[in-house]
């Protein structure tokens, strides 16, 4: 059955025809620094928020939804949704970091983490925003830096992100440049680098779990489960078999409220380890690691990126949110892959 599944949506995508797309929307960029936040507003309805408080270990877009309104990223921890899963407390919104910087996770830090052991993680700290402009594309500038518990900064971050959709669309593109204020090296690790925790329908569909609603402390109960997504990759992987597999682009669809909906993450040829592997995981995270060479070539070959001090890494990635009767064709993401190869910022 799974395997007729997976034929199936293959073949569901050879035949689906482009859909025409709509001309693009104005983008509003609403900042309120009083809520360290920064709303986008894309053809007069909420896209998604910039987060930066001091109570979150990294600044987050939280969270995500499809030009219809649908929420396709994870409630939990932040606004707990009934039955998700209540795993991996550091997985919220859509994020950039990294497991290991001079010996100190940035990824999985959250509250969770026991006060005596905090010193093993970093924190990304929001330290301006530069810029904010509206229009048919909208564009947040910010700096930021990755820092010990004690304040000693490692890394310093500039990242500009591009916001722009039309009636069944939206994108984002985020460029990020991290310059090393001392000597840096990102071990080859498994967590890392950009990642996106979504919503349940759009997990891999699995048996019934044992497990407990957000924001229950009764005993573990079976729940069937609403998942019905898949992942495919422009090489043709799917399902689990992307999990480790390099790939110019990564696409997550499913249904979700009567609707097909998509996250396409594109990898830039710019980019260090390009094509990336991709960390797309059955639960709901869907991540992009070019830097975990070791973990999923199972030790056949080693990154362990480094930078002197004041030099820098720059990383692009693009991400489309798609709505409507069908997902986009994979001919149709090859020629989007080919388009943003070609930009520069």
């Amino acid at each position: 059955m799974k395997h007729f599944l997976i034929l199936l949506s293959l073949s569901y995508f050879s035949i689906a025809p482009a859909r025409a797309q709509s001309g693009a929307q104005t983008v509003q960029l609403r900042s309120l620094p009083g809520r360290h936040q920064v709303d986008v507003i894309i053809g007069g309805k909420p896209f998604t928020k910039y987060f930066y408080p001091d109570s979150l270990e990294k600044p987050i877009l939280y969270p995500l939804h499809t030009a219809s309104g649908h929420t396709v990223t994870r409630g939990f921890p932040r606004a707990p949704r009934p039955g998700e899963r209540t795993d991996h407390p550091h997985q919220v919104g859509l994020w950039f970091t990294y497991e290991n910087v001079n010996g100190l996770d940035f990824w999985n830090n959250s509250y969770a983490i026991p006060r005596e052991k905090k010193s093993h993680y970093g924190w990304i700290r929001q330290q301006k925003i530069l810029s904010v402009k509206n229009g048919k594309k909208g564009v947040l500038k910010i700096s930021a830096l990755w820092e010990n518990q004690q304040g000693d900064v490692l890394l310093k971050e500039l990242t500009t992100f591009t916001f722009s959709g039309n009636t069944h669309q939206r994108v984002i593109d985020r460029t990020t440049t991290l310059t090393a204020a001392t000597t840096v090296t990102f071990k080859d690790v498994k967590d890392g680098l950009i990642g996106i925790r979504v919503a349940r329908a759009l997990e891999l569909p699995s048996t019934p779990q044992r497990e407990r609603s957000a924001g229950s402390k009764g005993p573990l109960r079976e729940t069937p489960s609403p998942a019905n997504g898949n992942y495919l990759t422009s090489e043709g992987k799917t399902g689990d078999q992307a999990w480790g597999s390099r790939a110019r682009w990564c696409m997550l669809y499913g249904r979700q409220g009567g609707e097909m909906e998509s996250i396409t993450i594109f990898d830039h040829p710019g980019n260090p380890g390009y094509p990336t592997f991709w960390h797309a995981r059955g639960y709901g995270l869907f991540a992009a690691n070019p830097l975990g060479e070791k973990i999923f070539t199972h030790g056949e070959k080693s990154m362990n990126l480094r930078l002197a001090p004041g030099q820098s890494v720059t990383f692009r990635y693009r991400i489309l949110i798609t709505d409507g009767a069908r997902a986009p064709q994979s001919k149709t993401l090859d020629k989007m892959a080919d388009h943003f190869a070609d930009t520069e910022d």
